[in-house]
């Protein structure tokens, strides 16, 4: 009996194969095992491979394994290209229509089950997937029946025919499976505790930390992998008296969201790479203007189109330094999807508190990589609106005088006001202004009104919960491993098999991007004998950002940007090599 296993299903894109991964997950999840789950697909609609790798367990997992137990083929070329990660005793189970065959020297076992035959037989090949999803549950020794749930919310409202013959296809499959293997080889996980569990991707969690935070509005546009919010919000926002504007453009999402917070309605927007690139001249308005902004960033592989559905992390100097201008701004690095939920809703408390853009920065991995989530708790979300004021608060103004919007503040926070709050009226304007917002080119101003807007923010990494994640056991480490975003689960991962073979190692996961904690990852830098830092980028950027805030001698960087996300094998051997 195992504790885990992992397994992958692959073919053509538009083939089935992301519907065949849910349904698997999604009753696995439901009877209380946890999962993480990853997607590899290209940039096409239909066509290219495709593949889904979902790793199953008793424990938490927050990674995708290093090997494979099981890879269902819809093809020859999901063979070819996957079959190396299939561990010694691993099983393919191929559809026999495409006479699948092992690479020479695979120690797999091969069993060609015909996927399209018995579902043409039942009726329709599309059913294919049923099929395979059946021979998986038959070699996991699951019985079909616990599947029946998942199936009827996904095929019920075609009615029960259409229900009843997916099961009859999945039974198919699993009754052939039983009579190939002859009852053997059957790879049985470990009964789960058949909890409830949430089984969501980085997206929703977002999606939902918004709704929670009382944002009613949010202006888009589509694009990977970000496109997932907006879908999971045009759903839910309009239940809650909001709405979503899918624009022209990202220029067109980011100043409607703008427009709309300065209006006092909780808004954001969401993109990726490209998008914040547009977005640059309008993140300076909103920083200029003091107007708050929530951006969610879903990084993936750049320059320019560069690889739209790959993992990568070379946003964070366009972040901080692409809008022309110093402005105060405000980065947030989730690394699991529970934290992208609860740094939503602190994403937008900060950005009204300071008045300032606050970007959520994910990775292509965490924004649409699915795992298993405790349930969510609700009493832990609180919505701060800052200084914003009430009618009450506001004294009536000397004739032909004008509020102080800007007012000149000891934190550099000046009181906020809605348009048309009576005693509230005042300049808007992205040119440099005084306290009352019209336009100035005094020096004295110019200077005042700058380092005003700059100290906001000084103090955010003593106030921020949990600025650097940090796992230290050890008073004087051999190594000190640093990441950000999802690299956290492969890192977690790989401690353990270094610390086996009597490596010290203390871990710090970068949680808060910009203003960036020093103070808080200082005194694990200088104990450490070695630093490396792991990242998705070909340029260390996160490294560069240590180097420029905090006192390190040098940095052992482990880079990867090919697209493909960080295994935990390959950590601990890289990082094995540096000592």
């Amino acid at each position: 009996m195992l504790e885990q296993l992992s397994w992958k299903v692959g073919g053509q894109q538009g083939e089935g194969i992301e519907s065949t991964g849910e349904i698997f997950a999604t009753t696995l999840n439901r009877l209380g095992y946890y999962l993480y789950g990853y997607r590899h697909f290209s940039s096409r609609i239909k066509g290219g491979h495709t593949n889904n790798k979902i790793r199953v367990s008793i424990k938490p997992l927050n990674a995708i394994s290093d090997d494979l137990d099981i890879l269902v083929a819809f093809d020859q070329e999901t063979i070819d290209v996957n079959v190396h990660e299939l561990r010694e005793g691993g099983v393919v189970i191929a559809d026999a229509k495409f006479n699948p065959e092992l690479p020479g020297g695979s120690s797999a076992t091969l069993y060609a089950v015909p996927f399209t035959e018995i579902a043409t037989e039942l009726g329709t090949s599309l059913m294919k997937n049923m099929v395979a999803v059946g021979a998986s549950s038959a070699l996991l020794g699951l019985e079909p029946e616990v599947f029946r749930e998942v199936v009827e919310e996904i095929f019920l409202r075609k009615g029960t025919s259409v229900v009843e013959k997916n099961m009859e296809a999945l039974k198919a499959g699993a009754a052939f499976f039983i009579e190939k293997a002859e009852n053997g080889n059957q790879l049985q996980l470990k009964e789960a505790d058949g909890k409830k569990r949430m089984f969501m991707i980085g997206n929703d969690a977002i999606g939902m930390g918004a709704v929670a935070a009382g944002s009613r509005f949010m202006a888009a546009y589509p694009i990977t992998p970000a496109s997932e919010i907006m879908e999971y919000l045009i759903k839910k926002l309009p239940e809650f008296g909001g709405a979503v504007i899918q624009t022209e453009d990202e220029i067109a999402a980011c100043t409607m969201a703008i427009g709309a917070n300065y209006a006092g309605v909780r808004s954001f927007t969401a993109s990726a790479g490209p998008g914040l690139s547009l977005m640059a001249e309008a993140i300076g308005l909103s920083g200029m203007t003091e107007t708050p902004l929530v951006i969610v960033d879903t990084q993936r592989g750049g320059p320019s189109t560069g690889l739209p559905t790959k993992q990568e992390q070379s946003d964070l100097m366009a972040m901080i330094y692409s809008t022309h201008g110093d402005i105060p701004k405000v980065v947030i690095a989730p690394s699991t999807v529970e934290e992208a939920f609860y740094d939503t809703v602190e994403a937008f408390n900060i950005a009204e508190e300071y008045q300032c853009p606050v970007i959520l920065v994910t990775d292509l991995a965490l924004s649409l990589g699915k795992q298993t989530v405790e349930p969510l708790d609700f009493s832990k979300v609180e919505i701060r609106r800052g200084s914003l004021q009430n009618e009450d608060q506001l004294t009536e103004q000397e004739k032909g005088e004008y509020y102080k919007r800007y007012e000149l503040t000891e934190t550099g926070v000046s009181p906020r006001v809605l348009p048309g709050q009576k005693n509230g009226i005042h300049h808007v304007t992205g040119v440099e202004h005084d306290q009352t917002g019209k336009p100035s080119e005094s020096a004295t101003n110019r200077i005042e009104q700058m380092e005003k807007r700059l100290r906001k923010v000084e103090a955010l990494p003593e106030r921020f919960p949990t600025p650097v994640h940090i796992h230290a056991p050890h008073e004087e480490p051999d190594l000190l491993v640093i990441g950000i975003n999802s690299t956290r689960g492969a890192i977690e991962e790989a401690i353990p098999r270094l610390e086996a073979d009597s490596i010290r190692v203390n871990h710090a996961h970068i949680r808060l991007v910009h203003p960036f904690p020093k103070h808080e990852l200082q005194p694990y830098l200088t104990k450490a004998k070695k630093v490396v830092v792991v990242e998705h980028n070909a340029t260390a950027q996160l490294a560069s950002l240590i180097k420029m805030n905090c006192d390190v001698k040098a940095i052992e960087n482990v880079l990867r940007y090919d697209g493909n996300p960080f295994l935990p094998g390959e950590i601990y051997q890289t990082c094995k090599e540096l000592i």
